[in-house]
């Protein structure tokens, strides 16, 4: 926020001198030699401009001597103006100015969503996945180069441009608002340090952690981090998964992955269910204005998770039903339950 507002300033800075120097001039020529607003104007103008026409009024010893200051200060200044401008127009900067607008403005809509900090590998493999499944977001990275190469080769990115570990850049991309934060940069202590400055900026959302080093994973957890994820373990379990039980996880990806984006899993707590089924077993819950999704797991007050629950199960205050079925599925049970 504070580099947008020395960018306005900036942009702004000609404009305002110019103002200055024509009020200045017009209220010198009123005041000086009562002259009405538009034979001030027309004096100012002339003046500034230097364009050589003759006065419209009589002008005293004091009119003359007033000319002359402004002859003088309005001359340098009047060219520093236009030249700023003129070099703001050649350069672009206008332009990067109304980008930067545009950005806020964007940013302002968001609620209830993710920011990514870090756009590296894992940093683009987790907007490509928030993308396929609609999941809006805001990228934060400081290497200019890369997010300038990105945007020349049409991605089309919600990015600010800058360092995750900066509390007004945080607050820029709407913080407050978000639902998560995912910190995918190589330092594990600038992890450490984004964490901290998440959950003070906003203590409810999730916030999810890169790990490179096991002995950060409590140094992250105790600064507030919801969950921490070493990708390089992930990375050879899962391969060591795709030997053992390859359609599984082949499974699992695919409705984690891209390509899975018309199947949904949704997690649907006991305080969002209807009042007329709250207390009921599993079986009147699915059979509720049944769509056709399924039931897969129920996760319990404690955090434990039943998988393939018995229909009789009965869902109680604080437990999860946690169902799969197509988005359009998802979507009509989402509906029904409101």
């Amino acid at each position: 926020m504070k580099r947008f507002n020395v960018s306005t300033y900036r942009l702004l800075q000609p404009f305002v001198i110019l103002h200055v120097i024509i009020i200045t001039g017009i209220v010198g020529y009123m005041v000086i030699e009562k002259a009405n607003l538009i034979d001030s104007l027309f004096m100012t103008t002339i003046s500034i401009t230097t364009v050589g026409y003759g006065e419209v009024i009589p002008l005293s010893q004091a009119g003359k001597i007033f000319t002359i200051i402004l002859l003088i200060t309005s001359w340098g200044t009047f060219a520093f103006a236009i030249t700023r401008i003129t070099q703001f127009v050649v350069s672009g900067e206008i332009n990067q100015y109304f980008k930067q607008r545009r950005l806020m403005k964007d940013i302002a809509r968001l609620n209830e969503h993710v920011i990514v900090c870090g756009y590296g590998r894992n940093g683009q493999q987790a907007a490509r996945i928030l993308r396929a499944h609609d999941v809006p977001f805001v990228v934060i990275e400081k290497d200019v180069q890369l997010m300038q190469k990105l945007e020349a080769e049409g991605e089309r990115l919600l990015h600010l441009t800058g360092d995750s570990t900066d509390d007004d850049l945080l607050n820029f991309a709407g913080i407050e608002r978000a639902r998560a934060l995912i910190t995918t940069l190589p330092v594990d202590a600038q992890n450490v340090f984004i964490v901290l400055s998440a959950r003070s900026l906003n203590p409810s959302m999730q916030i999810i952690s890169r790990a490179s080093d096991a002995n950060s994973v409590a140094k992250l957890k105790k600064a507030g981090a919801s969950n921490v994820i070493m990708p390089d373990r992930i990375g050879g379990t899962h391969m060591a998964n795709l030997v053992s039980k390859p359609d599984i996880v082949e499974f699992i990806d695919f409705l984690s992955g891209e390509q899975g984006h018309s199947i949904h899993m949704e997690s649907v707590s006991y305080e969002n269910l209807p009042e007329a089924i709250r207390g009921k077993p599993l079986r009147d819950i699915m059979s509720w204005n049944k769509t056709g999704v399924n039931c897969i797991g129920i996760k319990d007050p404690e955090g434990n998770f039943l998988i393939n629950p018995p229909d009789e199960t009965q869902i109680t205050e604080g437990m999860k039903v946690i169902v799969l079925g197509t988005r359009h599925q998802i979507s009509e049970m989402k509906g029904n339950l409101s």
